[in-house]
């Protein structure tokens, strides 16, 4: 299987992210436990979550997997602080910080975190602040990486400029909102800027919500899951365009809308691997497939095209 660095640092990744929000809103730890351990099987290792999903319940359920099946070793851990817990805990301080990551590695139950992220940025605190506390937290071995959320291409490069002044840890990894509708934020500068200083890339809506999945193609459709109501923005000239050329796609390869949506993503220069959560083994399986699946450059151009 194809295995990526995740910018310059040595954490080298396999070419799908499981999304943990799902977890504690809309998958209970029973199905929780048999998708990760389906997902290891596949031999995938990252796991992203956040302190802020489910107000710490992905995290836990995390946590009290990784206790029962005692494979830390075998597991990268991805989660992310600045999202609001409660009106004083947000941010990207240095004091929430400290206090924050205390809070994140209890709850999963291990004593270092692969990847910590700035979840979105916080213009209320200096990047020279927030990169010092990461520094600290890297140089005690309770992080190995970090990296950012949201960041525009002008935040990433000051924070960037900051680590190097300073001699801190730069940011290695970068979550932006990224799939084959929504292309806007990572198309052009992120993208660049990624590619020329070997920032990686871990898009988050990989498949737009759901949408890219092919079920919602009618507002009558939007009773299929608790995400149907963000569906119609999506149903548009464009949106059906896109299903259209997913729909051609698929037949070719006898896979889903979804799968040839991940693999079009895997596919594109400076993306690391997307992140996807699944709420059933069989979605798992699904996602999957569509990583390992390997498109035609004709293919790849008539979905970029698509979604013009």
């Amino acid at each position: 299987m194809d295995r990526r660095p995740l910018g310059r640092s040595e954490l080298v990744i396999e070419p799908l992210v499981l999304g943990g929000n799902v977890f504690g809103w809309t998958v209970d730890e029973e199905t929780g436990f048999s998708i990760l351990d389906a997902y290891l099987d596949h031999g995938f290792t990252a796991i992203d979550t956040a302190n802020v999903y489910g107000k710490g319940k992905s995290e836990t359920l995390i946590g009290n997997w990784l206790k029962a099946r005692g494979n830390r070793e075998r597991v990268h851990v991805f989660t992310k602080v600045g999202g609001e817990m409660t009106p004083d805990k947000k941010g990207l301080s240095a004091a929430y910080i400290r206090e924050a990551v205390e809070e994140s590695l209890k709850r999963l139950q291990t004593d270092y975190i692969d990847l910590y992220q700035s979840h979105r940025p916080d213009p209320d605190t200096p990047h020279e602040e927030t990169l010092e506390a990461y520094d600290h937290l890297v140089q005690a071995g309770k992080v190995r990486v970090i990296g950012s959320s949201n960041f525009t291409p002008t935040m990433i490069r000051e924070a960037l400029e900051t680590a190097v002044i300073k001699s801190l840890t730069r940011y290695e990894s970068e979550q932006p909102l990224y799939n084959l509708y929504e292309r806007d934020t990572f198309d052009g500068e992120l993208q660049e800027l990624a590619i020329e200083e070997g920032i990686g890339i871990i898009p988050y809506f990989s498949l737009a919500a759901g949408f890219l999945t092919g079920k919602y193609r009618s507002a009558e459709d939007f009773g299929k899951s608790p995400r149907g109501a963000r569906m119609d923005k999506y149903l548009n000239e464009k949106g059906m365009r896109i299903l259209a050329a997913l729909d051609e796609v698929s037949a070719a390869h006898e896979a889903t809308p979804a799968e040839v949506a991940l693999a079009w993503l895997v596919a594109q220069p400076g993306i690391t691997a997307p992140i996807a959560s699944a709420t059933s083994l069989d979605q798992l399986e699904s996602l999957a497939k569509g990583v390992s699946l390997k498109l035609t450059n004709e293919e790849l151009s008539r979905l970029t095209a698509a979604g013009k």
